[in-house]
């Protein structure tokens, strides 16, 4: 079969780009190869959907686990499931990327299909699947105003010297303080997406810049190969409003726009369906209610637009630095262990976070293998939030790309598990939404971490940016409202600490940004994103002393590696009973380390006493408080230790003689004992005389681990104590 390759290098690696290999009834199908990671991407198009009032564009990202070897983990179910959250943050990086760049008025209907098939372990696929979605749409038949690129880049830190890495390893991401994905067109920025810690405006732009030079590159590449395989675009009728429509209506209603406008801005529904009603009987012969609705829409935007452009007079009337009245509480709820109520505006958050032991950390299962986090932020916008009626189940792809922003922004602040051994799981639900729903649950979860007792780092707080521009003049917009992200051509989220961005998120309408309107919209972000921080620390200064009564409490300990089989025992055995009786919950990592969570102080004492006891050794000379458990005929075995026992031979039981040890202890007496001898089996020989006692005694050594004193009054012989002895 015939196919086309070109090469593009991606930070020095060679990324290979193959058509017409596979998939040949698609619009376009490219196979786009990392090192040993292989991405399938198929771009198919349907006819026309002119009863949409949107773009139909859907992109599905599928991670299939034979492309790192793995068979599902599930007994019962081997086949792949619902799409990681991995996958929906990878399939919304492309879908941001490529739909500013479809033309205006084309509602085909697309589907894009993202499909790993091989993944080494080195290189994320996502940056292979977003250059050759890129280079699909730039051979296929669908009209595109690209090539766009992707890249992703890192900050190492050497000091106080500092260096971006082109497309990093997965290695080189672990140390790295900034992950930062970067799509755009030829000189201008499309899509950005970032999790960094603390890093400043100033490395931002330099990344931004150095992005820029890649992009240009790799736009170059893809252009080049599609005038050499590219298929003839196909013609299309843009599915436009007809111009002598929106001159109509503007003449016939601009009390009604000035109305809406004004209902718009205080929050108050406004009945349109009565001015389309009306429209419509005077041209109900030229135009449809449908036509006359969009053209009211479009009007209405346009107002919007050029009141912000011209008088920089926002739609609610605040100048376009100036952020909405903010207020936020603590220790909302009474049984939750953390809980905040953040509000900016109408935009409204409550957020509420929970503590568990490390054994509840989430395992996710990847095609690369099995990982565990131990901080996870879940987000939740019901249709009630924006006065609808809607769904309720599984979360949307946006309310999955809102929690992990959010989770990006306020991870690296997160206390290590040496300082703070729990896993936190913190919701977002949203109560109202009016803009920044995502930077209201940063806000929020700050709050709510610390009314938790997390030791945060460094409080974090988030800001949303907008942009109205009309190819010479623009506006930044500080705090956009839902109306302005909905009207305007930029949503830019930043968030972050005082000294630094722990996280971004940019998506654009218009075919680019550039450099310089970024630099000022970071610098706004700054100063809008600092003025709030200062508010919540006003209302929460720092995190609490002591954690909520209603939080687990955590105690840990270390024991040696080779220790832990018997901490766990045979299938299990020794550590249930010891969670049972304990009423704790114990988690063991590799190396040793052990968590034991419970809602009882002294509880967990013993627990931890148990655990240090059961791994100790005991030591010739050393003295103990101990349990008797048995009783046999020639002595008593005491638990001087959780899990180990030693024999006290009814010689050593009294400076006397004793026939028979019941006349000395029975089960379950309390006796103080001391070692004095381990035998090279390990067995532990007791005794409960005293040191005076024993010289006094002056019996001699046992020949069998036990000491026996004198035979002729104990009818039993060695052989069988020994026999009896090992038998337990």
């Amino acid at each position: 079969m015939k196919s086309d390759t070109t090469t593009l290098m991606v930070g020095g690696k060679p990324l290979k780009l193959e058509v017409g290999r596979v998939a040949e009834q698609a619009n376009a199908a490219v196979l786009a190869t990392l090192g040993e990671t292989v991405v399938l991407i198929t771009i198919v198009a349907s006819g026309p959907r002119e009863d949409l009032d949107y773009f139909p564009l859907t992109v599905e990202y599928q991670e299939k686990l034979y492309a790192g070897g793995i068979i599902k983990g599930s007994r019962w179910v081997k086949r792949e499931g619902r799409p990681s959250d991995d996958a929906v943050l990878s399939a919304r990086l492309i879908d941001r990327s490529i739909r500013p760049l479809f033309p205006e008025g084309f509602v085909n209907e697309i589907q894009l299909i993202v499909t790993v098939l091989s993944v080494d372990g080195e290189n994320d696929a996502d940056i292979p699947a977003l250059i050759g979605t890129s280079a699909a749409l730039a051979v296929s038949d669908i009209p595109f105003d690209g090539p766009i690129a992707s890249v992703r880049l890192g900050l190492k830190r050497e000091g106080a010297k500092a260096s971006l890495m082109i497309n990093p390893t997965y290695a080189e991401r672990d140390e790295s303080y900034l992950d930062l994905v970067v799509s755009g067109v030829k000189d201008a920025i499309v899509m950005v997406e970032a999790g960094a810690n603390e890093v400043s405006e100033t490395e931002i732009l330099a990344a931004f810049e150095l992005a820029q030079k890649e992009i240009n590159a790799l736009t170059q590449g893809i252009a080049d190969f599609a005038k050499k395989v590219g298929q003839k675009k196909m013609t299309f009728e843009p599915n436009l409003l007809d111009p002598k429509v929106l001159k109509n209506v503007a003449s016939d209603a601009p009390k009604e726009i000035q109305a809406i406008m004004t209902a718009m801005a205080k929050l108050e529904r406004f009945d349109t369906s009565l001015v389309v009603e009306s429209l419509f009987e005077k041209y109900h012969e030229e135009v449809s209610k449908a036509d006359l609705r969009l053209a009211l829409d479009t009007l209405v935007k346009k107002a919007i637009r050029a009141q912000t452009l011209t008088k920089k007079i926002r739609l609610d009337g605040r100048k376009p630095d100036e952020i909405r009245p903010l207020s936020s509480e603590v220790a909302v709820l009474p049984r939750t262990h953390g809980s905040a109520l953040f509000q900016r505006g109408a935009t409204q958050a409550l957020t509420i976070t929970t503590l568990a032991s490390p054994s509840l950390e989430l395992l996710i299962e990847t095609m690369e293998g099995e990982e565990t986090k131990r901080y996870i932020h879940h987000y939740h916008m019901p249709p009630y939030t924006v006065g609808e009626t809607g769904r309720l189940g599984w979360p949307s792809r946006r309310e999955v790309g809102h929690g992990a922003l959010a989770e990006r922004a306020l991870e690296p602040m997160i206390p290590d598990e040496e300082v703070f051994p729990y896993t936190i799981r913190v919701v977002s639900e949203i109560m109202s939404s009016n803009g920044s729903t995502s930077m209201a649950s940063v806000c929020g979860s700050t709050l709510s971490l610390m009314d938790a007792g997390v030791p945060l780092k460094k409080p974090v707080s988030g800001i949303a940016m907008g942009l109205m521009t009309d190819g010479d003049d623009y506006v930044i917009l500080s705090d956009i409202m839902g109306r302005e992200d909905f009207t305007g051509d930029m949503d830019f989220k930043v968030a972050g600490t005082r000294d630094g961005i722990t996280a971004m998120q940019m998506d654009m309408k218009v075919k680019g940004i550039p450099q310089k309107v970024l630099t000022e919209a970071l610098e706004q972000a700054k100063k809008g994103r600092l003025l709030i921080l200062d508010h919540l620390l006003k209302t929460m200064p720092a995190p609490r002393a002591e954690l909520n009564k209603y939080a687990p409490k955590i105690k840990t300990t270390s024991i040696p590696v080779e220790k832990i089989g018997e901490l766990i025992g045979p299938s299990g055995k020794v550590i249930k009973k010891l969670m049972k009786e304990t009423e704790t919950d114990i988690s063991v990592n590799d190396d040793g380390k052990v968590y034991v969570s419970g809602a009882d102080t002294a509880k967990l004492t013993q627990a931890i006493n148990w655990i240090n006891g059961l791994v100790k050794e005991a030591k010739i000379g050393e003295e103990y408080d101990g349990t008797v458990t048995r009783l046999m005929n020639f002595g008593a075995f005491v638990e001087i230790l959780p899990g180990k026992e030693g024999l006290v031979h009814v010689s050593r039981m009294t400076a006397g003689f004793v026939k028979n040890p019941q006349d000395v202890v029975q089960v379950g007496d309390k006796v103080h004992v001391r070692v004095y001898e381990i035998d090279d089996m390990g067995r532990i020989n007791l005794t409960m005389l005293s040191e005076a006692e024993t010289s006094t005694k002056g019996e001699n050594r046992p020949r069998f681990g036990g000491d026996f004193g004198r035979r002729d009054h104990h009818k039993f012989s060695p052989r069988r104590e020994h026999h009896e002895r090992n038998r337990y």
